[in-house]
């Protein structure tokens, strides 16, 4: 006759290490999921510079209708489980390029201009994480929000606006001298002062909320990421 005893201290060591093995394995699943969400919200936040610039420069309506099968994919994917929270990091990208085409598109003559009208999905996404829905993709939004307020803070401090309407009037075969003017604008003790302050601000802000949550996550990719697209930003004025 079997040992029922012997057959239970045989299993209850195996069964041990698999209720070990399958946190550690989830554990890490989380953590690359973590850093995917990351990952993707900084790429998204590069994607207009590379993109949507020149695209909405030259064909604006076409940029603003392209809003409609970001959203339309951004739904698809939140309604599969599967995929639910690269649909929620899409919507927030959608918002963001729907401001991005209006005010890229039709408003770029007027600096002044730019805060409030990327700002046009603020409130949607607070609405959306009142409900407490669409975290990742609000907190993505919010996240991209936050550090273009920073850089046009940057512009003001620094009484770039005028180069900023400048360039946006000039061809482009005659912005290089605009934007050597620029560089002597901020290649003072003031510019590099408030550059240094608010990159500090933006590395604050951003390594803080490197927190596990995923729409922590996608926060603290857009955040980050506008040092990326910013310093882009000032070495191609560097080098015009």
């Amino acid at each position: 006759m079997f040992n029922l005893d012997l057959v239970s201290s045989a299993i209850a060591p195996i069964v041990t290490v698999s209720r070990l093995e399958n946190p550690l394995s989830s554990g890490r699943t989380n953590s690359l999921k973590q850093w995917l969400i990351f990952s993707a919200s900084a790429f998204l936040v590069s994607i207009p510079v590379f993109v949507q610039a020149p695209l909405v420069r030259l064909y604006p309506t076409i940029s603003l209708l392209s809003t409609i099968p970001w959203f339309v994919l951004s739904l698809i994917l939140i309604f599969r489980p599967k995929t639910q929270v690269w649909g929620d990091l899409l919507l927030g990208f959608a918002g963001c390029w729907l401001a991005g085409s209006i005010y890229w598109g039709w408003f770029r003559w007027e600096p002044i201009l730019h805060l409030p009208i990327e700002s046009i999905g603020l409130p949607f996404a607070i609405w959306c994480l009142n409900k407490s829905w669409g975290k990742v993709g609000g907190y993505f939004y919010l996240g991209s929000l936050f550090g273009t307020a920073i850089t046009d803070l940057y512009f003001y401090l620094t009484g770039l606006m005028p180069y900023w309407r400048k360039v946006m009037h000039a061809e482009p075969e005659f912005a290089m001298p605009i934007f050597q003017s620029a560089i002597g604008q901020i290649d003072t003790p003031w510019g590099i002062g408030c550059a240094l302050v608010l990159i500090a601000v933006l590395l604050t802000v951003g390594l803080l909320s490197l927190r596990p949550s995923l729409h922590w996550r996608a926060f603290s990719g857009a955040v980050l990421s506008t040092l990326l697209v910013d310093g882009l930003f000032w070495l191609a004025a560097s080098a015009a």
